[in-house]
């Protein structure tokens, strides 16, 4: 579309049980579309070398945490490890008002705060499947990244993750990751041009309405 109208950015959340491939569909996103920004979590971890405050993580402290979650100032947020981490809403808030979308890589968990937040209207949910479990463990050990009890346990923690695959808007079978991308790039666009995600068009077609009536 040539012309240019405003629009609400979107909130586009990414699941997949861990090996499937929303983190590499995250990273395949953002080189396509610079304009999307990934969400920045926020946590209660210190700050491990050559991390960067707002690049890599929020770092508050437990109490700023607490009264960010009692403000509802976290769309998502949940305890890993002893730490507190979560997804804070203003960041959003404010590239949504600039037309820009915000992706989430998030779990299951994540995924459902989110919906239903008060930004859940403008979420757009994906669920990324693997082709088959034994493809799931093959990747996993390819990634050379984890010992044999660690992958024994992300598989059996992959059951119930893809048990919540319905609660998605769309779910991609991730055989091919250049297909599953062209489909994640037809899907960010169908949902930019949704009637009820672009104000600016009512004062566009009111324009088109009085040039109509001016050549009466």
């Amino acid at each position: 579309m040539s012309v240019e109208i405003s629009r609400r950015g979107l909130l586009v959340i990414l699941s997949s049980p861990s090996g499937a491939g929303k983190s590499t569909m995250a990273k395949r996103l953002m080189a396509w579309d610079p304009t999307l920004r990934f969400s920045v979590s926020a946590t209660t971890r210190p700050p491990r070398a050559g991390e960067v405050e707002g690049r890599d993580y929020f770092f508050r402290s437990p109490e700023e945490f607490r009264a960010l979650v009692a403000a509802g100032q976290m769309l998502e947020h949940a305890e890993v490890f002893g730490n507190s981490y979560g997804s804070p809403r203003a960041p959003v808030e404010a590239a949504m008002a600039e037309g820009r979308d915000t992706l989430f890589d998030i779990d299951w968990q994540g995924g459902q705060q989110v919906r239903n937040s008060a930004l859940g209207k403008d979420v757009v949910s994906i669920f990324i499947l693997p082709p088959s479990m034994a493809e799931l463990e093959r990747r996993l050990r390819t990634r050379g990244q984890d010992s044999d009890e660690v992958i024994a346990g992300r598989m059996a923690k992959s059951e119930g993750e893809i048990s919540h695959w319905a609660e998605y808007d769309y779910v991609l079978i991730n055989d091919d990751a250049d297909e599953t991308e062209d489909w994640l790039r037809a899907i960010l666009r169908a949902e930019r041009m949704r009637r009820d995600r672009m104000p600016g068009l009512l004062e566009f077609v009111r324009g088109l309405n009085a040039e109509a009536e001016g050549k009466r």
